[in-house]
């Protein structure tokens, strides 16, 4: 699925001037072909390589037309809500728009969650189901069910087609409404008699979408002004989120912090945006945010934020926040977003990519100095000292904050992560340190359970030659697991981390802090025997009990190429995330490791 907007098909025949010129033999196939071919020919003509998906009777004409095609690769799934997540997961690593094809009534219901999770990450995906026919539309047919309506809280647009001729318009749309603006998942829903019928196909070369616009180049007016509080902050302070990501301006911002010598903080979907090596970057803001993190950003006197929604798990309370005097430039593609939780001084509403680039250029061709920085500095400094990631790593019993530095170790912070939800997830945004965007892939807004594996065949499947893991607990693996069996057949070679507890983790531990330790239904008590069961599947297990053994497990997995490897670490159950912001607290009340 390639990355670049409106790519035609590889194979497709071209005129000398580079435009669509197709034979006589591709003209015959072209004026005669089923819905279902030319939702395929669409994805052929949009770069798209891979389908993720689970076959049904309302998709039957999908996977008829799959059988006779070669250009797009689809991979069986165990679930539909794992097909979404795969194709998300694809597309996290990528940048490109992932595609995922499920069947009518309990094949979209499976696929809500992937596809929620997808949205509120802001995550491109054109999700395609097939439906009743539509003459029983309506009617309570078997296998049917309102599938626009269930999916349009969770998406950013929902196609029902109901003339063949009409699909590939739709599909053009559905790319470019998925990839351009703030991204998000697209929903396109085929009725089986449509995806039957036979029309011409004519893939249109331009759209025109009245009310869709998305602005890119921020107001000139407002870059300017914000350059001004930037340059006169004696404590400015640049936050970032996944926003930077998703805009590939990267660059840009570790430039604007050049030009600004100023502290950079990553919520848990920026990071990798901004090199954690680089001796500007504070670490991550919020619940479980690192202590000079928060204060910096409490303490601060201009913030900018560049792609990020001043969240609640970010921030905290929002009266708190928003009662210390600061000035806020805040920077976002999306205009619903600013001013929604957090009223800004300067609002910037474009693509962070344009935005931060026009906004670096005025800095360098403004001929003033940045206000002093050194007694900011020095309070970072005093911050930093407080050591609020360390841990006590002494004994034999396995510290789950000790498995991730080992693999960060031994991969040289190369390798794709992927991550589950839960205390493995914070443990893995804390200590492994992510230097390059799109190595870091996990569930941030949804926080859904279950994803890590989907996740890693999805990157696997675009990263063939990558070191691919994904961290997940003994709770979070078990919503998923049925996927083994798709690696097994796909050849998708992974290393799975489990950081096995025996507990719900981040359940336990909000139990221990917020309800007198009082553990209801957080604890495991009928685990399987995870290596034996990745076994079973084909793979390679293996249980890890010791701290002498991790560093070797981990070797002998990533020697293992092309094999599974499920590595089941048996960690210390009295491990917790630390810091930690209470809900409804300020940032500045943290529990710190020591509490």
């Amino acid at each position: 699925m390639m990355p670049s907007e409106f790519k035609t098909a590889a194979n497709a025949p071209t005129g000398a001037n580079g435009t669509h010129d197709p034979s006589a033999g591709e003209s015959a196939r072209l004026a005669s072909m089923s819905g279902a071919a030319m939702v395929l020919e669409a994805l052929v003509m949009e770069g798209v390589d891979t389908i993720w998906g689970y076959p049904g009777g309302a998709v039957l004409p999908f996977y008829d037309a799959l059988a006779q095609q070669d250009r797009i690769e689809h991979i069986l799934v165990r679930h539909e809500q794992a097909a979404i997540h795969a194709a998300d997961g694809y597309s996290r690593a990528t940048g490109s728009v992932g595609v995922a094809l499920v069947t009518s009534g309990p094949g979209v219901t499976n696929a809500v969650t992937g596809i929620a999770t997808a949205y509120f990450d802001s995550i491109p995906l054109v999700v395609i189901s097939g439906n009743v026919p539509l003459s029983v539309i309506g009617q309570d047919a078997f296998q049917e069910c309102d599938a626009v309506g269930i999916t349009r809280p969770v998406v950013k647009h929902s196609f029902l087609v109901r003339r063949v001729e009409d699909i590939p318009a739709t599909m053009k749309k559905a790319f470019h409404i998925a990839r351009t603006g703030r991204p998000g998942p697209v929903h396109v829903d085929v009725p089986k008699d449509v995806a039957l019928a036979v029309g011409r196909f004519e893939y249109p070369e331009r759209l025109a979408l009245r009310s869709y616009r998305p602005a890119s180049a921020g107001h000139s007016g407002h870059i300017r002004q914000a350059a001004r509080l930037l340059r006169g902050a004696s404590a400015p302070l640049i936050y970032t989120g996944g926003g930077v990501i998703a805009s590939a301006s990267a660059s840009d911002v570790i430039e604007l912090a050049s030009l600004l010598d100023a502290p950079v903080t990553s919520t848990l979907m920026g990071l990798g945006a901004f090199p954690a090596s680089d001796p500007r970057f504070i670490g991550m803001p919020g619940m479980h945010g690192t202590y000079e993190a928060n204060q910096a950003m409490q303490a601060c006197d201009v913030i900018i934020a560049i792609g990020a929604r001043f969240d609640d798990r970010v921030i905290g309370n929002v009266d708190d926040f928003c009662s210390r005097a600061r000035e806020i430039i805040h920077i976002d593609i999306d205009p619903a977003s600013i001013a929604k939780r957090v009223r800004p001084t300067v609002p910037i509403v474009g693509d962070a990519r344009c935005v931060v680039a026009e906004l670096n250029r005025v800095l360098r061709e403004d001929s003033a100095s940045n206000a002093s920085r050194d007694a900011w500095w020095a309070q970072i400094a005093t911050w930093r000292a407080r050591q609020c990631l360390a841990y006590n790593d002494t004994g034999e019993i396995i510290k789950p904050q000790f498995v991730i530095e080992t693999i960060a170790a031994l991969t040289g912070g190369n390798a794709f992560i992927c991550a589950d939800v839960g205390q493995h997830q914070m443990w893995t945004a804390q200590y492994f340190g992510f230097d390059r965007p799109r190595r870091w892939v996990n569930s941030g807004g949804l926080g859904t359970m279950g994803v890590g594996l989907p996740f890693a065949m999805g990157v696997k499947r675009a990263f063939p030659d990558h070191d691919v893991f994904t961290v997940t607990g003994d709770g979070s693996i078990q919503m998923c697991i049925q996927e083994l069996s798709t690696c097994r057949q796909y050849d998708l070679p992974i290393k799975i981390v489990s950081l096995n507890n025996g507990h719900l983790g981040m359940v336990k531990q909000l139990q221990d802090v917020e309800y007198g330790k009082r553990r209801s239904h957080s604890y495991m008590e009928a685990l399987p025997d995870f290596a034996a069961l990745a076994r079973a599947y084909g793979h390679v297990g293996l249980r890890i009990d010791r701290r002498a053994d991790v560093e070797g497990a981990i070797r002998e997995a990533m020697a293992m190429k092309d094999r599974t490897v499920f590595m089941d670490f048996h960690v210390d159950p009295a491990a917790d995330v630390w810091p930690m912001v209470r809900s409804g607290r300020g940032l500045e009340d943290m529990l710190l490791p020591s509490a």
